[in-house]
């Protein structure tokens, strides 16, 4: 993979047909510092990925190490938080200009998301391509 890679170790949850789920444990900065006994259960959470793979040989509870290209991630930050935030702020300003009513448009830009997100999820078919995890195996 070109660029920079997040990696994360994980292991193998269930194998079907064309994919793996790999369960990760994402953890939280402060619990590597030196008062990680003093933070919660909380910091640590466990995820599962779906991730494309065809390697017959990987059986349940095998670790791997998960790949994810940093501009990637930034590409889902951006469709996840930074474009519904620019279309709230559009959407407000256009309909207070609009109307002169403060309520409705603070109602109406919170409703644009809705119908952003479904949309979002219309397409998930589609972001499981753009945003690919990769393996590397141990």
């Amino acid at each position: 993979m070109a660029g920079s890679v997040i990696k994360h170790k994980g292991f193998v949850k269930r194998v079907t047909g064309n994919s793996l789920i790999v369960s990760i444990v994402n953890q939280s900065a402060c619990s590597t510092c030196h008062a990680n006994g003093a933070c919660s259960v909380a910091d640590f959470q466990e995820k599962d990925i779906e991730i494309p793979f065809l390697n017959p040989k990987l059986t349940p509870g095998e670790e791997v190490t998960v790949l994810f290209r940093e501009s990637a991630g930034f590409t889902a930050l951006f469709y996840g938080y930074i474009l519904p935030f620019i279309l709230v702020m559009f959407t407000l300003i256009l309909v207070f200009e609009t109307t002169g009513n403060e309520a409705w448009a603070g109602l109406i830009s919170l409703g644009i998301l809705g119908p952003y997100y479904i949309t979002l999820y219309f397409f998930r078919h589609y972001l499981k391509k753009v945003f690919k995890f990769e393996l590397e195996e141990n």
